[in-house]
């Protein structure tokens, strides 16, 4: 088991998850991400922002075709 990119301590590398440790780990941070943005320190924030962009470049990477509900999509 690796840990977090350059920074020890940080949470398990998200390659090295399984799928449903993936899905709940971002349901985690998505759902406390509120609470981070209004009260958390700026390290607290930072940290957030990029555990959250690391587990969802892995979903994106193990998941490309994902189902897309239309009523999701904008028209530009």
């Amino acid at each position: 088991m690796r840990l977090g990119p350059n920074e020890p301590g940080l949470g398990v590398d998200a390659a090295e998850l399984d799928d449903e440790d993936l899905l709940r780990e971002l349901a985690s941070l998505h759902r406390t991400r509120h609470d981070t943005l209004r009260h958390g320190a700026v390290d607290a924030l930072r940290q957030h922002s990029r555990r959250v962009a690391e587990l969802e470049v892995e979903y994106m990477r193990r998941f490309p075709e994902r189902e897309v509900d239309p009523a999701r999509l904008r028209d530009d």
